[in-house]
């Protein structure tokens, strides 16, 4: 599938106004900035830069890049990364690492 290589943490608001946290990188974020533009999405923000590469953030890019394509930047629509709970604890190690959570 991708190989994309995650750098930095987002909060994306959706539509309902909830909110989640996802690893993202430069054109990751420019995906999710359109998205938001376009009304797929209320908006992104992004938290931290230049997030160490743990071992939790290696695990998170794998099943990722193992499970979704990287789509293009004026992509219509938005496609929120599903997690098993496997990949959300260590999701939620990544906010904690990084004193998001």
């Amino acid at each position: 599938m991708g190989n994309q290589t995650f750098n930095l943490i987002e909060e994306i608001t959706r539509l309902d106004g909830t909110k989640y946290y996802e690893l993202g990188s430069i054109p990751h974020n420019g995906r999710a900035e359109y998205a938001a533009d376009h009304g797929y999405i209320k908006e992104v923000r992004i938290l931290k830069v230049n997030i160490p590469r743990t071992q939790h953030v290696l695990a998170v890019e794998k099943y990722i890049n193992e499970h979704y394509e990287a789509l293009p930047l004026e992509y219509d629509g938005w496609e929120e990364w599903v997690k098993t709970p496997e990949m959300q604890k260590e999701m939620d190690r990544i906010l904690r690492d990084n004193k998001l959570g």
